[in-house]
């Protein structure tokens, strides 16, 4: 039995793994750096230990003081969230060989699918289907060249470690292929400590489909049916849905199969993601990666299966087999509820480069209603920080189909009010009225081709947005609540009808 979980991981993703973890009566613990003193996870949970600066590499990075707050607490397991250490092997090894429970995969499974050259190797074993490319451990400069020049250019370079676009290259002409190799390799090696790269042939206008498992240590894999994770700038996902506006039965049973045999061979157990692409023309999938952890997206898949995600982790990691409605268990797509979207809410100023915004929260309201989620990690008066992830909350919709799902997340932005620092939620709004995003025609490079040179409709929301804020500073100390009296609050109306419903 779990009964005391530490959560080794700040923001809403420790947040959203505290509330679960208390509604199954599990005492909490969280881990927090020094800029995290005020942080909200760390008030939620009933204990919390500082684990150093606020570089990640001294706090949420360093394995002994983790380790040592959670024999501090009593801590009998870990849950590492998505980022920081959630994805290595050592990690969650150090954790059993110090008697705790990890919330997530074997350490030997994830050194299966971790890399994504020894993951490419057994998918190619489990006649699951890749790009033509060159996944070889060691491989040098020239082997990689040669392999791009026989594949044919355009080719995709891409790092064996890690995720999240880093370490990732188009190449179009071989005059490019040097430059591009050295830049993604040095991204790679700084970024996760790894410089290996491969090549693989580029796949023009291609959908992101990832498709959410979850297995348990008696043999059962449930595939809970895919995400469409498509939209995306630099590689770095923005809207989120599920299911995919082009699945089809005869296409999902395909992806499907493809994917419990990945996971069945690699002897997973939890949660975890298998990415593929789809060639929207053909209908033919190629796969990318295993995700061996709980995706940021993951609120999409609970909102159509009915299922916690977050629960079932701990209670796979406690041995327990899948209980689950037959239909899901065998991927039955009658099974799915409705639609559901997600909309990334970041710290940062599309109208300027995207520039990351660091500051105090002074005012914050986010959005209510049936069939709407915010999930979260800052409140009035929380301070963004340069040191971490500029991800400020996920605005989760779901509705009977996917118009209606895109009209309640569309109010839902609107009615989500963040002061003191820019957002991207204007730029969200109008990618959300797009004709090609509401008939569903996109893929990956659907942002840069239609929003590569976006700037906002009306200067109003930043004029009115800088006038609040003047307001709450003169008013105190600048951490002023939005359920209380001050003159910024007194606009009312004038605010939130700063952006034009639409």
């Amino acid at each position: 039995m779990i009964r005391k979980l530490l959560v080794a991981n700040r923001g809403e993703i420790a947040v959203r793994v505290f509330r679960t973890a208390q509604e199954l009566g599990i005492k909490t613990v969280a881990i927090f750096s020094e800029a995290d003193e005020n942080s909200l996870h760390r008030s939620l949970a009933d204990e919390s230990v500082c684990v150093g600066e606020p570089e990640p590499a001294q706090s949420y990075l360093n394995v002994e003081r983790i380790l040592s707050a959670a024999r501090e607490t009593g801590a009998d397991s870990i849950h590492p969230g998505y980022g920081f250490l959630s994805e290595r092997s050592s990690f969650a090894r150090q954790c059993r060989e110090a008697g705790l429970t990890f919330v997530g995969p074997s350490p030997e499974a994830m050194e299966r699918l971790g890399a994504k050259i020894d993951a490419k190797k057994l998918a190619v074993e489990c006649k699951v289907p890749v790009t033509p490319g060159y996944f070889e451990e060691g491989a040098t400069a020239a082997q990689l060249r040669e392999a791009a020049e026989k594949i044919g250019f355009p080719v995709m370079l891409k790092a064996s470690a890690g995720g999240g676009g880093r370490g990732m290259r188009v190449v179009r002409e071989p005059s490019e292929f040097d430059h591009e190799l050295a830049l993604a390799s040095e991204e790679a090696l700084k970024a996760f400590g790894d410089g290996a790269m491969m090549v693989e042939k580029l796949i023009d206008r291609p959908r992101h489909i990832e498709i959410q498992v979850l297995a348990d240590q008696h043999g059962n894999v449930a595939c809970l049916f895919e995400r469409e994770c498509s939209l995306q700038r630099r590689h770095q996902k923005v809207i989120e849905e599920a299911p995919s506006p082009v699945m089809t039965d005869e296409l999902w049973s395909r992806m499907r199969e493809a994917a419990r045999r990945l996971v069945a061979a690699a002897g997973y157990v939890g949660a975890g993601t298998v990415e593929f692409m789809v060639d929207d023309l053909s209908r033919e999938f190629f796969f990318l990666e295993v995700n061996a952890r709980l995706q940021v997206e993951h609120p999409v898949t609970e909102a159509v299966t009915g299922i916690d995600l977050v629960e079932w982790q701990i209670r796979v990691a406690a041995n327990e087999a899948l209980r689950l409605p037959a239909g899901l268990l065998e991927g039955d797509r009658s099974s799915i509820k409705g639609h559901a979207i997600e909309a990334r809410v970041v710290a940062e100023d599309p109208a300027r480069g995207y520039l990351p915004s660091v500051g105090p929260i002074l005012g914050m309201v986010v959005p209510d209603g049936p069939g709407v989620r915010f999930d979260t990690g800052f409140r009035t008066g929380s301070e963004v920080t340069r040191h971490y992830d500029s991800l400020l909350g996920k605005a989760i919709a779901s509705g009977q189909d996917r118009d209606h799902a895109v009209r309640k997340l569309r109010r839902a932005l609107e009615d989500t009010h963040i002061i003191g620092i820019q957002t991207n939620i204007a730029y969200l709004l109008d990618v959300l009225s797009h004709p090609g995003f509401n008939s569903g025609a996109f893929d990956t490079g659907f942002l840069a081709r239609e929003f590569g040179e976006w700037q906002p409709s009306s200067s109003l929301p930043e004029a009115l947005g800088n006038l609040i804020s003047v307001a709450v500073s003169r008013n105190g100390t600048g951490t002023q609540t939005a359920q209380t009296n001050s003159s910024a609050w007194t606009l009312g109306d004038d605010f939130r009808i700063a952006r034009p419903r639409t």
